[in-house]
């Protein structure tokens, strides 16, 4: 009899917990255009879909975590729906595509239980240009929480088209430095199709659906989850999220998939939503969405451009007497800083890094150098390696470089998206700030809004940039079109160091774009610290408007407008700093085109247009004036113009 009473009163605990659908939550937009609801299926599954003036772009799709010992995944009943608030933030950036942001969502958290007290919160936070969303699971303060997987879905219209990024296998590539967000972009596929290397797709993944356009991804990444990414199989345009991979974790026991005493927040997963491209280029919601700044002494923080001897020179260059000429150069041309890059420490040394550390200054320039970042993740040889990873050497490492008077640096060939891995990204960059030392990160993971917890970041890599053209000539023939996706997609989240703008040849390969499209790139593509490609030779050989604009090129932008564009075949956008306007246009396509600009939205009449001259290696300028402007825009061309 005791024991059947205890079996009724299990039971009866399970229904309460689970009473099956529930009326659905609807959630708006401050502007009302968008429309998320919410609702509980007959199994108990938390399910989303997401409006966009009327029109479906997110059909019904997943919610939902599994972790070991407990499943919020179905068996759910909704609890309590809390009541719509509406969220405003200001904030200010210093080093991505807008310096003064505004953000206002309507947020609304959902609670969710289940049967042996299991209990979830799904908040929402819905604004003018997208939608986002991230799990919390309360918990005693020594319960360890383990997710094992992520039911979340993204569910396209049928005939949804991907600009997607294929995800690399864990330990692959050169020596072991994969997945390093360094792939071609599928170009307009069917929503659905299957994932190149069958690992999936990287964030952040770009959509047309319906006349819309939706870019995925994730922000305010913290030290209790992995990156995560889309899954390889998408059966009728659903979309999974996918956990990081076993081998992405800093140790072979390290944590890779989330674990966390106490509380666990997951990253938001965001979907930015827009009748217009402009939404996805003009965006700051991952950054809106990521946790304000950490670091309080911000003065040391400041944008610039670079000189760079690595990408046209490589290893071979990395001696004392051409990096105190590309000291000069940078002088030369004002920029802020020049770039020593691997193997300094051998074929230059400390002492003497130091003494061109001293001589920069006296021409105001700073120093950045290069690390390897590597622990066991890869094997590649660059030094100086194995001295960031373990933080009593790290931190003596950064206190020596403050000593020496180095002003940043850049590191290099990480292992990966795991939990600790990610980890490891935020310890850098706190014993960094502790230095006053700005970062860059390459072979590396995506922004995911850290620029705006961690203002000394200044720019990370997560493309296949510049110097894969001079790997082989496949990759300079996809050069193009390669630039003219990446503002809608990989630079749309964070700044992005590309490292662009060449008017030389590249050593043993025939570059297929013309000067005007290199010059544009300076301008289409963002990062708080751009390094340029060309050499001193190189910027001797054009004429000096050109080298001029470069020299006079503002380093930090206060704001970015869309023009004109498709991904992957032209981009036209527009960046200002102190109420004047820079635009510039690139052409990703093999044959002439002809684009009419409204310069009205900017506030000009005119200006000086920078374009090709009568070859590919040339260069003209003339004086353009109105409020419509109509260019040719040739093949593997662009232009750059300066408002009045």
């Amino acid at each position: 009899m005791l024991k059947a009473s205890f079996t009724l009163i299990f039971i009866l605990t399970g229904m309460l917990a689970w009473a099956g659908p529930s009326a659905p939550i609807v959630i708006h937009s401050p502007d009302g255009a968008v429309k998320v609801t919410v609702s509980v299926t007959d199994q108990g599954t938390p399910v989303y879909s997401i409006a966009y003036n009327n029109a479906e772009v997110i059909q019904t799709s997943r919610l939902g975590l599994q972790l070991a010992g407990a499943d919020y995944t179905q068996g759910l009943a909704l609890t309590s729906a809390g009541k719509a608030r509406l969220l405003t933030d200001a904030y200010t950036l210093t080093n991505d595509k807008r310096a003064n942001c505004r953000y206002e969502a309507n947020r609304r958290e959902l609670a969710f239980a289940g049967s042996r007290g299991r209990k979830i919160t799904i908040v929402f936070q819905v604004s003018n240009d997208g939608v986002a969303f991230r799990y919390l699971l309360p918990g005693k303060s020594k319960e360890m929480q383990r997710v094992l997987s992520e039911s979340t879905t993204f569910h396209l219209p049928v005939a949804a088209r991907g600009w997607l990024h294929p995800h690399a296998v864990a330990q692959t590539g050169w020596a072991n430095t994969q997945p390093s967000y360094e792939e071609y972009y599928q170009l307009g596929i069917a929503a659905g199709t299957p994932s190149t290397l069958g690992q999936g797709w990287s964030f952040p993944a770009l959509f047309q659906a319906g006349g819309n356009w939706v870019l995925l991804t994730e922000a305010d990444m913290g030290r209790s989850y992995c990156g995560t990414h889309l899954a390889h199989l998408a059966p009728d345009g659903e979309y999974g999220v996918a956990l990081a991979q076993a081998q992405e974790g800093t140790t072979p026991t390290a944590p890779v998939l989330p674990e966390s005493t106490g509380p666990l927040q997951t990253p938001w997963r965001v979907i930015v939503l827009g009748q217009s491209l402009g939404t996805i280029v003009e965006s700051t919601l991952t950054t809106d969405l990521s946790a304000p700044s950490k670091i309080r002494e911000t003065a040391f923080v400041q944008p610039g451009k670079a000189a760079w001897s690595w990408a046209l020179l490589q290893d071979k260059a990395t001696v004392y007497e051409v990096q105190k000429r590309f000291i000069n150069y940078a002088a030369d041309m004002k920029w802020r800083y020049c770039l020593i890059d691997a193997l300094w420490d051998t074929q230059i040394g400390y002492e003497r890094v130091a003494e061109l550390a001293t001589y920069a200054r006296t021409k105001n320039v700073d120093l950045l150098l290069w690390y390897n970042s590597n622990g066991s993740w890869n094997k590649a040889p660059q030094t100086p390696t194995n001295v960031l990873f373990d933080p009593v050497s790290r931190k003596k490492e950064f206190a020596r470089l403050q000593q020496m008077g180095i002003k940043g640096v850049k590191i290099d060939f990480f292992g990966g998206d795991g939990q600790s891995m990610m980890g490891y990204y935020q310890d850098l960059l706190d014993d960094a700030a502790q230095a006053k030392l700005l970062v860059n990160f390459h072979g590396t993971t995506l922004p995911r809004g850290w620029t705006r917890t961690y203002p000394h970041l200044m720019t990370m890599e997560a493309v296949r940039g510049f110097e894969f053209l001079t790997f082989d000539q496949a990759n300079t023939d996809q050069e193009p079109s390669h630039c003219a996706v990446l503002p809608f997609t990989r630079n749309a989240v964070g700044p992005m160091d590309f490292t662009p703008v060449c008017f030389s040849e590249i050593p043993n390969r025939k570059r297929v774009t013309t000067n005007g499209f290199e010059l544009a790139l300076s301008v289409v593509f963002q990062s708080g610290i751009q390094h340029y490609v060309e050499v001193p030779e190189g910027m001797a050989q054009p004429p000096p408007y050109v080298v001029n604009f470069l020299r006079n090129l503002p380093a930090r932008w206060d704001d970015v407008k869309f023009l004109d564009g498709f991904p992957g075949e032209f981009a036209v956008v527009a960046r200002q700093t102190k109420g004047k306007w820079y635009v510039a246009g690139i052409n990703g396509n093999a044959v002439d085109k002809t684009i009419t600009l409204d310069l009205s939205k900017l506030g000009a009449t005119g200006g000086t247009l920078i374009t090709e001259g009568s070859t590919a290696r040339n260069f003209s300028t003339r004086r353009v004036s109105g409020t419509t402007l109509t260019l040719p825009l040739k093949a593997r061309g662009g232009f750059v113009l300066e408002l009045d």
